[in-house]
Parts: structure tokens; sequence; C-alpha cells
């Protein structure tokens, strides 16, 4: 009751937060979310899952920075699938009908579906080799003023 009292008076302490060992703005940055591939599966599914959506896990294809969104562990066996060659994973992943199926250091495996590009065109990761045929999302005026207040 006495300290309801002095904060509706005005006159309750102010003790600045420290800023040693406030760590939750620095697990939001997009460069603390590389993915680490030396893991197993579901660290790996742990960790997409983690930075789903901001700052969303990232990894280097082809040279270029590529965003990974909506992971699931799998059990059952792999289609067939096309080779992707992802940096620093200790074999490649496979882009099937269902998405990219990438592969823990305990040969488990891990879906992703949807994949974003630096230039913030985002495709479903089935579609990885045929993404020249996708367009870019375009928002409207309100709808990037919508964006911007949500960020």
């Amino acid at each position: 009751v006495e300290a309801v009292h002095l904060i509706a008076d005005g006159k309750a302490p102010r003790i600045p937060q420290p800023k040693e060992g406030a760590t939750y703005e620095g697990i939001q940055k997009k460069e603390n979310a590389e993915i680490s591939w030396d893991q197993p599966a579901a660290a790996l599914h742990n960790w997409i899952r983690g930075h789903d959506k901001v700052p969303g896990a990232w990894t280097t294809i082809n040279g270029e920075v590529v965003t990974f969104y909506g992971s699931s562990l799998i059990d059952a066996s792999v289609h067939a699938g096309q080779e992707l060659t992802i940096k620093g994973a200790s074999r490649p992943g496979l882009v099937t009908k269902n998405g990219l199926v990438v592969f823990g250091n305990d040969g488990k495996m891990v879906l992703v579906r949807n994949l974003q590009f630096e230039d913030g065109k985002m495709i479903p990761a089935s579609k990885y080799f045929s993404a020249d045929e996708t367009t870019a999302l375009e928002l409207t005026e309100e709808e990037k003023k919508i964006a911007e207040d949500i960020r």
C-alpha cells in the first residue's frame, strides 16, 4: 500500500535498470540468428522456430543470405528431391515437393516450408529452383504503414 501511495504522489524512488545482463534485445538481432549446422535436428528445428518470424534464422546458400521460416521435425522417409548445397552443412539439403529438408549432425531431418531472400522476396521452399517464376510481394502504402507500425 505504501508503494502505491509513493507512486501516486510521484515520490517513488527511480532506480535505472542496469544494462549488464540484459539479453532480450541482443538475441533479436539478425547477426545473432545464423544457423550453426553442427547440431542435432531437434536443435536446428528449435533454433529456426525460435527465430520465426523475427529476426529469422538464416544461412548462406550460393553466396546469398537465406532466411528459414516454418520448420518441423520429420521422421518419415523423404521423397526424391533436388540437392541444395548449404554453407556449413555437413550434407546438402533436399528441395522436395513439401519443402526444403535439412539434416542435423545426428542424421535426422527438419523440413523448412518457407525461404526469404535478402531482397525481401519470400517463396515456398519447395519452389527454390523455380524461384525466378514467382513475383515479390508488393505492399500498398497503407500496408507499408501497418508493417512499419508493427516493426
